[in-house]
């Protein structure tokens, strides 16, 4: 491991940073080798616009303002430069009111300095978003961890030592042979669908720079890219507070059965939803971050493995 980090900054916020609650939505699954935690903090390695780079995230006094950022790679300075807003820094959660609910004025109440964080890197969280399409969680997070670790590289610095991967790049996604997108249970529509974005790389990593409705309008224009995986995009990459993950299989059921005591569909969360506009994504992840998920009831779905079989 590297005993010296190559870039060093230590954030002061204006509030203190709850750094799990902060950073946790940005880890695909328990096995994801571009994230880790561990006792002191949280491990990131990602791809930004520079190249690749592993980020170390640490609150040396506990839960404080701040906070120690440490990267390796030639990614470093660009990273080290988007840690306010990935700390959520950039959002303002004034307007929001969350006494209009007992439950998500129970989760603000605990989870006060919470704010929605943004990375600024689009490609790197719509691809797994892609992958994510239609799924369970167990099995898109078991394809892109096949996929990062065959095709993306050794993270930088201490990563490597870790374990850690960095995604491939986007030439890297657009060179993975049809048979391995099937071997990582990745099925032809969303394959082609990622294949497709990546071509657009350049244009796509502008949308972290452009108002939401141009941002919105660029990447729902992609084939297959629908208002689930914006949302998906927009509250990991762009810090978006307002967009709801629509079309989940789970969120709606839970959330509405969290704020009425019966699960419902989208369209009569959205209708719950109307006293928090502006802030409908932020009522989201408070209660997810209290747990409230309904009970699961019922055999647990079949995951398919999207391999061809002999004789059909």
């Amino acid at each position: 491991m590297s005993p010296l980090p190559a870039a060093e900054r230590t954030v002061r916020a204006s509030r203190p940073v709850p750094l799990g609650a902060q950073v946790s939505i940005f880890r695909r699954g328990a096995g994801d080798p571009t994230s880790r935690r561990d006792d002191a903090g949280w491990w990131f390695a990602w791809r930004t616009p520079d190249g690749p780079v592993t980020l170390r995230l640490t609150a040396p006094g506990g839960v404080g303002p701040e906070v120690l950022a440490q990267a390796w790679g030639s990614g470093a300075a660009w990273m080290l430069e988007q840690v306010p807003a990935l700390l959520g820094e950039h959002d303002d959660p004034s307007g929001f009111d969350a006494s209009r609910h007992p439950l998500v004025a129970e989760a603000w109440r605990v989870r006060p300095h919470w704010r929605v964080p943004r990375s600024g890197l689009v490609v790197q969280n719509l691809v797994p978003s892609i992958i994510e399409q239609k799924v369970t969680g167990k099995e898109a997070f078991a394809g892109y961890r096949r996929l990062v670790r065959r095709f993306g590289e050794p993270a930088p610095g201490p990563g490597e030592g870790l374990g850690m991967a960095v995604p491939p790049t986007p030439a890297g996604w657009a060179a993975v042979p049809s048979w391995e997108w099937l071997a990582a249970g990745v099925d032809p529509q969303r394959s082609r669908t990622v294949v497709a974005a990546v071509r657009y790389a350049g244009r796509l990593e502008e949308c972290a720079r452009l108002p939401r409705d141009a941002a919105h309008a660029r990447l729902t224009a992609l084939p297959g890219v629908g208002r689930w995986t914006w949302a998906e995009v927009a509250q990991r990459a762009l810090g978006l507070p307002d967009e709801v993950s629509f079309g989940d299989y789970h969120v709606a059921k839970d959330m509405t059965w969290a704020l009425t005591g019966t699960p419902q569909d989208d369209d009569a969360l959205a209708e719950l939803l109307v006293p928090w506009a502006g802030h409908r994504y932020r009522v989201q992840r408070l209660l997810e971050l209290a747990g409230h998920h309904r009970p699961r009831r019922g055999p647990r779905m079949t995951l398919p493995t999207h391999l061809p079989t002999r004789g059909r």
